[in-house]
């Protein structure tokens, strides 16, 4: 597969410009949450106009950007709006309609395009790219089944026991632990697909695992790549809590293979933009364990938010870069960091009831860098921000990061 062979052929819109009819160099971003927001930004610096298509009001990005365009991501006359008013368009979410992208295609440069969405969008997909891809990298999904059929169903009941226990997830709108189900027996399989309504749905099996990582890089138009180190990533109840991001986070034969991966999967696309790669580090394969990859997603993400501080080019720059048609510097890591994520649960006590953080004492630790999206209401599960802590040092870091954890009450404190 080639996503590179899009409708319209890229022309690079410098930073700045004018066109002949007086209109500003304007990028255009699907969506209008955190990731939104973090793009504008970037965007902005660079001298760049922005707009952003998103249906809410109130949305992070629409609320710092140049134009906000408040309709449906399907409506025609707001596709249409987006298109006359930007240069080139991306998107901050794997769940906008391959269809607006699409639409989006036939004037303007998008990227990434439809098609890889599209894959990132669905796990059956994606799984077969992985696969197509696995003999290069050298890097596998989890062992797996499809399941859409009651006949898929008994198959698996009958002749892939050997899949059990496993994960049952939703091929289709599965993110931050949604739609997923653990199983065990063969029974728990049958219960947990009628749950989730006989939707498409892989089988994984449960693996032992021994960490978790992630990999993000940045291709161009012109097929150029250039990627962060791995960071290691800390889950609790299926939302990251914490990553950490420096030279001794992993074992660096381990931190290669996800490299090399993760460059191998956006050459196989041929992606255009920031994609991110997740991976499980399973027991076995030597004494610090295998790769497994698990998925991905075609912007930037939770667990590289620590390069906005911590590097000379973050991933929301590669973004601008990417989209825009410029060059791509490899990017530099210039202090160890540790991302803490920062739910809605931080603005509540235990007994429910509203508070606010200790934002005073968090703020006079060293090296504490505090990002709020801008989102008005607090919500328990809620993305509402990060805080990256910098410093000198790996010990050090991990010293501020345990006491801003434990000011915050935030989970994954024994895992820093």
């Amino acid at each position: 597969m080639n996503d590179s062979m899009h409708d319209v052929a890229m022309t690079p819109v410098l930073p700045g410009s004018v066109d002949s009819a007086g209109q500003r160099a304007t990028l255009g971003v699907l969506g209008g949450g955190q990731l939104g927001r973090m793009f504008v930004h970037a965007a902005q610096r660079l001298g760049y106009f922005t707009a952003v298509l998103e249906p809410d009001a109130q949305s992070p990005a629409g609320r710092v950007s140049h134009y906000h365009i408040q309709t449906d991501y399907n409506d025609p006359a707001g596709l249409a709006q987006l298109a006359q008013l930007c240069q080139a368009v991306t998107t901050e979410f794997e769940n906008v309609p391959a269809q607006a992208l699409q639409t989006l295609a036939l004037t303007r440069p998008v990227a990434p395009g439809a098609a890889v969405v599209g894959i990132a969008q669905n796990r059956i997909e994606e799984k077969t790219h992985f696969t197509a891809c696995a003999d290069v990298s050298g890097v596998r999904c989890a062992p797996y089944t499809v399941i859409e059929t009651p006949a898929q169903l008994q198959a698996v009941q009958h002749d892939r026991a050997d899949l059990l226990p496993g994960i049952l997830k939703t091929a289709r709108m599965g993110y931050d632990g949604k739609g997923q189900v653990r199983v065990k027996t063969a029974e728990e399989l049958a219960a947990a697909w009628a749950e989730l309504g006989g939707a498409a749905c892989v089988l994984e099996k449960m693996l032992p695992l021994t960490a978790e990582c992630s990999v993000l890089v940045a291709r161009g138009w012109d097929g150029q790549v250039v990627s962060f180190a791995p960071q290691r990533n800390v889950h609790v109840d299926g939302i990251l809590a914490v990553t950490h991001a420096y030279e001794e986070n992993m074992p660096p034969a381990l931190a290669g293979s996800a490299r090399d991966a993760a460059v191998s999967i956006a050459h196989h696309l041929g992606y255009v933009g920031v994609l991110c790669v997740e991976f499980f580090v399973v027991e076995g394969g030597s004494e610090h364990g295998s790769l497994v990859v698990n998925e991905m997603a075609p912007r930037p993400h939770n667990s590289g938010h620590y390069t906005l501080d911590a590097c000379d080019v973050s991933q929301f720059d590669m973004q601008v870069r990417a989209m825009a048609g410029l060059p791509l510097p490899t990017p530099r890591q210039h202090s160890p960091a540790i991302m803490l994520n920062l739910l809605g649960d931080v603005w509540f006590d235990s007994n429910g009831g509203r508070r606010e953080p200790d934002w005073l004492t968090v703020l006079s630790l060293p090296g504490t860098h505090l990002h709020l999206y801008g989102k008005l209401d607090a919500r328990v599960g809620r993305k509402m921000g990060h805080l990256t802590i910098t410093g000198s040092d790996v010990a050090s870091v991990k010293t501020v990061a345990r006491r801003a954890a434990g000011l915050l009450g935030l989970p994954g404190l024994d895992d820093i």
